[in-house]
């Protein structure tokens, strides 16, 4: 009786997430200016979805054969999770009423996801998950209040890549070792990855720079000290960050300037910098081997890719069902190749939903960075997007063996204290911005037009 009802629970999780999709859809129209719904009720409905999916997932994760039919422990995640959700939405409407929902229902609907796998997969890490995500919650919500504090916290782009390149040295120097990677830092009782942090500080840093006319000597200058630290980065063998943060370089440059060749000379180095570090570093050869034909070293360096794809073709449009697939014979299932842990359970065609969702959040993100009138703000909300778009691709091309793999984490969904926090973090600094630019800037305009007669300025402020 229970594995009919697991089987029937793969078309009740595929109707979640179309609905789902569907909602985001209305809400969007409406915006657009026409109308398949009422955008409130849309909201609300993809609310009541995320906490089905919730309910529904941990329901049959906690059931267990026996007396009482249920683990209690699992339950008691279960209450904990349901919780931070309902708690999680109502602080956001409250802190960030003006924000974008539609940024929040997404990013919860993805949290939910980690939760509800990482359980299947290996429930200690599902507590900690939940505490980080706990964590990353409250820290957000003081967002809007640490950088009210800072006054013009533009100007201090030196302080922002001196204690990025104090973070990578560091970690280069003093780091530990994990998954052949050397981007781990351990201090005390707490190991992280500095590289998390710095991505808040490269931000900062390019959008400070790049905030008024780029001239040649600021872009020698940031173009060698963002290239600093894509060669650190690559040093550590941390591929993945070393691409994450060269293309977050080239969008904020191509936005500041629109210097098409620019772009492309900066395309063309990356292209002759690649080539060169597979001659170089044995690691990316590796990397390179495993993605071009992964069967011809199927014991080593191809073991992951090759499982990870019959993991996500094996049982088809509609998965194997929640608990019913083998996801653990994936190693680092739980971080690098969860995406394929979720295909294999429930479906590919859920996959390719929660691809839609990620779609969703970088067109929502884009949306706020042409809003923005401010250069430095549209910047910061660029840096974010791009980083946060261009690393879901990199995960989840890996895994499908579209690029090779680099062994980067799914924003939101992937294990990792440093990962979920920061993304968490940056998803709240896109809507600060969001909500900053929808109530200061008409008002800053105008006060710009009345003392130049124009409402853009060639300073650091407005775009041209």
């Amino acid at each position: 009786m229970f594995n009919l009802i697991i089987l029937f629970s793969r078309y009740l999780f595929l109707f979640y997430i179309v609905l789902f999709l569907w909602q985001a859809i209305v809400y969007i129209a409406y915006e657009q200016g026409g109308y398949l719904g009422s955008p409130s009720r849309a909201i609300s409905i993809q609310k009541g979805l995320i906490i089905w999916l919730h309910v529904t997932a941990f329901l049959i994760l906690s059931y267990e054969p026996g007396a009482f039919f249920f683990n209690f422990k699992t339950l008691g995640i279960a209450l904990a999770g349901l919780i931070f959700l309902l708690f999680s939405m109502m602080l956001l409407d409250k802190f960030y009423y003006e924000g974008c929902p539609l940024i929040w229902t997404g990013m919860l609907f993805l949290l939910d996801i980690s939760l509800i796998m990482l359980q299947r997969l290996k429930p200690d890490l599902a507590v900690r998950q939940l505490v980080w995500m706990t964590l990353g919650i409250v820290i957000m919500l003081f967002i809007p209040f640490i950088l009210r504090l800072i006054p013009r916290f533009e100007v201090f782009e030196y302080v922002y890549i001196i204690i990025a390149y104090a973070l990578i040295l560091s970690t280069l120097l003093f780091g530990t070792s994990k998954y052949g990677s050397v981007n781990w830092l351990k201090i005390g009782f707490v190991t992280f990855q500095p590289s998390e942090i710095v991505k808040f500080l490269f931000i900062f840093y390019l959008a400070s720079v790049f905030r008024k006319r780029v001239e040649l000597k600021e872009l020698l200058i940031t173009g060698t000290l963002s290239a600093g630290i894509v060669l650190l980065l690559v040093l550590q063998k941390d591929l993945g960050s070393a691409l994450i943060f060269f293309m977050t370089y080239m969008v904020m440059l191509y936005i500041s300037t629109s210097n098409e060749i620019l772009f492309f000379a900066g395309m063309g180095a990356a292209s002759a910098a690649a080539t060169l570090a597979y001659h170089l570093f044995s690691h990316v050869r590796v990397r390179v081997a495993a993605w071009r034909n992964p069967w011809a070293d199927i014991d080593r360096g191809g073991y992951q890719i090759v499982n990870s794809l019959f993991a996500i073709t094996t049982w088809g449009l509609l998965g194997s069902g929640l608990t019913k697939g083998m996801p653990n014979s994936i190693p680092v299932v739980e971080s690098d190749f969860i995406f394929a842990a979720i295909c294999e359970e429930m479906g590919t065609l859920f996959g390719m939903g929660i691809v839609c969702l990620y779609i969703m959040l970088f067109f929502r993100g884009i949306l706020v960075v042409i809003r923005c009138q401010r250069r430095y703000y549209s910047l910061l909300a660029a840096g974010v997007t791009t980083m946060f778009a261009f690393q879901a691709f990199l995960i989840i091309g890996g895994v499908i063996k579209l690029i090779p793999l680099t062994g980067v984490t799914l924003p939101f969904v992937s294990y990792g204290g440093s990962s979920v926090l920061v993304s968490i973090m940056m998803i709240g600094l896109l809507q600060w911005v969001n909500v900053y630019c929808e109530q200061h800037e008409l008002g800053y305009q105008d006060n710009l037009q009345q003392k130049s007669g124009t409402t853009k300025w060639d300073g650091d402020d407005f775009r041209e």
